[in-house]
């Protein structure tokens, strides 16, 4: 597959011309042109260069903000132009997406910030896992990208508080590092650092090579059908979320690709949130029953079980607040009782807090009854324990 790709978002120009194994070509300017002088002119050096018919390539990769108005604006333009004349798909790149997949293989977090201004940025949260492979008797280690927090526009502030929270090392680029620096070596409690110059600014390689991932996930759309994320909340956003709503709920088994998404959660939804490592070390267990509820490919929410004999604990379910009251917590139930008829566990038990009613009551209607009472058992804030369990016949 052979993609042409253009990023114009930032104060960076960039052309490439990629392959699913190399890149053929690649143009950047960062040098005090404007984007409407340059772009035009390096795509056309580049064709002439390496002798290009433009219609040999399959696709256009496009960096579709958020960024820069004019030069998200050029951009588009630029490639809504020419897969129309070519009769192109093009793939729409959210820009930091782009910015994040140049740090290829970093499992630290990976934290791409742009400059929105009045103490703004656009921003992403990504990393990678490793993810091993069986291949003709040898282990292939192939770095799987994952997007734990979509691109948002938030105040440094709140980036930096949500950032402390995963205690993780942080790498950051883009051109929000020299804005910012100062405040986030004021406030960053866990380790960070910057990315160096050759991976710090838009690059139209890594936006082909991301591309060409996305083009076979089947994102991509026609060139009459693109538009650029000019708004803080994006159209890719709301086109996402519009899927997501007409999409099925899939359960599923819980993954260590999952465990940095489930950790987000668990710092949103609970006082005492579970690390990362936490989560990863439960889905490994094998005496663990680890449940997904997904929908478009996004998590929804999850349930982790330990086992023992004959019996189970639900140790944590969890639903993402704006998906709650939608069913998915009854069909990760649902689930979790056909696993157990296959696994001939007879016995579910749980504790909650005394004042949580709202997960009493659901509990209750899902067949589980009140045990008894465990003081003090909870912390941050005190408080009871009610402890519950379900017993099944089979």
């Amino acid at each position: 597959m052979r993609v042409l790709a253009i990023d114009s978002s930032g104060l960076t120009a960039t052309v490439a011309v990629v392959e699913e194994i190399k890149t053929i070509a690649e143009y950047t300017v960062n040098y005090k042109k404007t984007h409407s002088q340059t772009l035009l002119p390096m795509i056309d050096e580049v064709v002439k260069m390496i002798g290009l018919d433009l219609n040999s390539i399959d696709a256009i990769a496009v960096a579709g903000g958020p960024g820069s108005f004019t030069g998200l604006r050029i951009g588009s333009a630029t490639a809504k132009g020419l897969g129309l004349a070519l009769n192109k798909p093009l793939i729409h790149i959210p820009t930091v997406d782009g910015l994040a997949y140049g740090v290829y293989g970093c499992e630290d977090i990976i934290c791409p910030i742009m400059d929105a201004r009045r103490n703004q940025v656009y921003t992403g949260i990504y990393t990678f896992s490793r993810k091993a492979e069986e291949k003709e008797g040898t282990k292939k280690a192939e770095p799987v990208f994952q997007v734990i927090k979509m691109q948002m526009a938030v105040s440094i502030e709140e980036l930096i508080e949500r950032l402390n929270r995963y205690r993780r090392p942080v790498v950051f680029l883009g051109d929000g590092v020299p804005v910012y620096e100062q405040i986030l070596e004021e406030k960053m409690k866990v380790p960070y650092s910057f990315a160096p110059s050759y991976m710090n600014l838009q690059r139209a390689a890594v936006v082909g090579a991301l591309g060409i991932k996305y083009f076979k996930a089947g994102k991509y759309e026609t060139a009459k059908e693109h538009c650029p994320d000019y708004l803080r909340v994006s159209q890719a956003e709301r086109e996402r979320a519009e899927k997501e709503k007409n999409a099925q709920m899939v359960l599923r088994e819980l993954k260590r690709e999952d465990a940095a998404a489930v950790a987000e959660m668990e710092q949103q939804i609970f006082s005492d949130p579970w690390s990362e490592k936490g989560v990863m070390e439960t889905i490994e267990q094998k005496q663990t029953i680890c449940i997904a509820a997904e929908k478009a490919g996004h998590l929804l929410g999850y349930m982790l079980v330990y086992t023992a004999a004959d019996e189970g604990e639900i140790a944590r379910i969890a639903v993402q607040k704006e998906f709650r009251r939608r069913g998915a917590a009854g069909k990760m139930m649902q689930h979790l009782e056909s696993i157990c008829k296959d696994r001939k566990i007879k016995k579910l038990l749980l504790d909650v807090r005394e004042s949580n009613k709202a997960a009493r009551n659901f509990y209750a209607e899902t067949g589980f009854s009140e045990d008894g009472i465990r003081q003090g058992f909870y912390t941050n804030p005190a408080e009871d324990a009610v402890l519950m369990s379900r017993e099944f016949d089979w």
